[in-house]
C-alpha cells in the first residue's frame, strides 16, 4: 500500500525560483506516492513537470516526470587531432558536411538505414501501433540529430585536444511512446494533470518496458551519429575517434534504484545520474563552456545533477528579445551556420543560465574532470 507521507524537496539553486516553477514543484511534491523531489540548478518550466528534476516514487510512475524525449542524452569522444586543426578554411566544409552525414530531421533514401539495430529489433514494444511507428518513423529518424537544443559540436579541452560532443534523444519514438501511455494513464488515474500508472499493473509494466526501448533507441542513435561523424571527419582530415575516451549518459528516464534504504522508482527529466564516480557531461550553451564530470553520489539529490545550464528565457521570450545580430556577437569565437541565425536566436547563449553559476551551485553533486570550449556548433535550426 502507498503511504500518505509528505514528499521531501531538496534544492540546489543558482538563483531564486520563479513563482511558476515553485508552484509546479509543489504540485508535483503533493501528488500521490511522490516521496522525494530533488531540484537541480538548471530547473525551468516545461509542461506539467519542470526540466531539471529528479523525482522518486515507491509504486506509481509519472510519464510527465520523464518527458517526451525519452533517453535524451549526451555523448563525448576525443579525437586524434589538436584543436589547431580547425581553422577558418576548414570550418566551412565541416558545417556544410555535418547535415549530410548527420541529418537534422530525417534520412533521405541514400542514408536511411535498412533496418533498426538488432538491440532494438529484439526488444518488445507494447503495442502494434508503436511497432508500426518504429518501423516507419523510428527507422527514418534513427541516427538523426533533432532540432531545438540538440547539437553536434567540435570542442577543445584545456590541453587543446579536439573533442566531439553530441546531444540528441529518441526523436519521434519518444513522443509516440509518451503520448500512447499518457492517454492510458489519464483513464487509469482519472487525472488530466500529472496522470500516473501503477508500476505493478500491466499498463505500468508496459510503460516501463517501452521507456527501456526508448532509452536504447536514443543510445544507439547517438552512437550511429558518432560513427557517421567519424567517417566524415576521417575522410576530410584523416583524424580518428579515440573510442576508449567515450562518455555516454542520458538524462530522461525512469528506473528502479535504492535510496534511503529502500527501492524507489527514480524519474529524471533533465537530470544527469551522478552516482559516486559515474561519468557524465554537462553542456552550457552553443557559445559557452561544457564540462565532463563524475558524480559524488549525493543521496539527497537522488544521486543526480543538472543536465546543462538550463534556460533563462523561454523560447518565445528569446525570439522576442534576441536578434540575429546579437546572436552573432555572442558567437564571435564559435563557427556556426549564419544562414540559420534567425532560427537559432532562441538557442543564443544569453537564452541560457550562466553555466559557471550552475556548476558552483552543485559542487556537492559533481566533480569537474574537464572543461571544454566550443569551436564549431551544428544545430538543425
Amino acid at each position: 500500500m502507498m503511504s500518505d507521507e509528505r514528499a521531501m524537496i531538496t534544492k540546489w539553486l543558482c538563483q531564486p525560483l520563479p513563482k511558476e516553477v515553485a508552484l509546479s514543484i509543489d504540485r508535483l511534491a503533493s501528488s500521490p506516492d511522490v516521496r522525494h523531489v530533488a531540484v537541480m540548478p538548471d530547473v525551468h518550466l516545461s509542461g506539467d513537470v519542470c526540466v531539471g528534476l529528479a523525482v522518486a516514487t515507491e509504486r506509481l510512475v509519472y510519464p510527465a516526470a520523464v518527458g517526451g524525449d525519452i533517453g535524451c542524452g549526451m555523448a563525448a569522444i576525443a579525437t586524434s587531432a589538436d584543436a589547431v586543426l580547425l581553422d577558418s578554411e576548414r570550418a566551412a566544409p565541416v558545417l556544410d558536411g555535418f547535415p549530410c552525414c548527420v541529418p537534422a530531421n530525417r534520412h533521405g533514401r541514400q542514408t536511411m538505414p535498412a533496418e533498426l539495430p538488432p538491440a532494438l529489433r529484439e526488444l518488445p514494444l507494447s503495442g502494434s501501433r508503436l511497432q508500426k511507428i518504429a518501423a516507419r518513423d523510428g527507422r527514418v529518424q534513427f541516427g538523426t540529430l533533432g532540432r531545438g537544443n540538440h547539437f553536434l559540436e567540435l570542442q577543445a579541452d584545456q590541453d587543446d585536444r579536439l573533442w566531439v560532443m553530441l546531444h540528441s534523444g529518441s526523436r519521434a519514438m519518444g513522443q509516440a511512446i509518451t503520448a500512447h501511455h499518457v492517454a492510458i494513464a489519464e483513464k487509469q488515474s482519472q487525472r488530466r494533470k500529472l496522470p500516473w500508472l501503477d508500476s505493478q499493473s500491466p499498463e505500468g509494466q508496459a510503460y516501463l518496458t517501452d521507456v527501456a526501448w526508448g532509452v536504447t533507441y536514443a543510445e544507439h542513435s547517438r552512437l550511429a551519429m558518432l560513427r557517421a561523424a567519424e567517417s566524415f571527419l576521417g575522410e576530410l582530415f584523416g583524424i580518428r575517434f579515440l573510442w576508449d575516451t567515450l562518455i555516454h549518459a542520458n538524462h530522461n528516464h525512469v528506473q528502479r534504484e535504492t535510496h534511503f534504504g529502500r527501492e524507489l522508482l527514480v524519474h529524471r527529466k533533465g537530470a544527469l545520474p551522478a552516482a559516486n564516480g559515474q561519468a557524465g557531461i554537462i553542456p552550457g550553451s552553443m557559445g559557452s563552456a561544457s564540462f565532463h564530470v563524475t558524480g559524488r553520489g549525493c543521496g539527497q539529490s537522488l544521486c543526480s545533477s543538472s543536465h546543462g545550464a538550463g534556460r533563462a528565457l523561454s523560447r518565445s521570450e528569446a525570439v522576442e528579445r534576441i536578434t540575429p545580430r546579437q546572436l552573432a556577437r555572442e558567437m564571435h569565437r564559435v563557427w556556426f551556420d549564419e544562414r540559420l541565425s534567425r532560427q537559432l536566436c532562441d538557442e543564443a547563449p544569453s537564452a541560457y543560465k550562466d553555466v559557471y553559476a550552475v556548476m558552483r551551485a552543485q559542487r556537492e553533486l559533481t566533480r569537474i574532470e574537464r572543461e571544454l570550449r566550443p569551436l564549431l556548433s551544428y544545430k538543425g535550426g
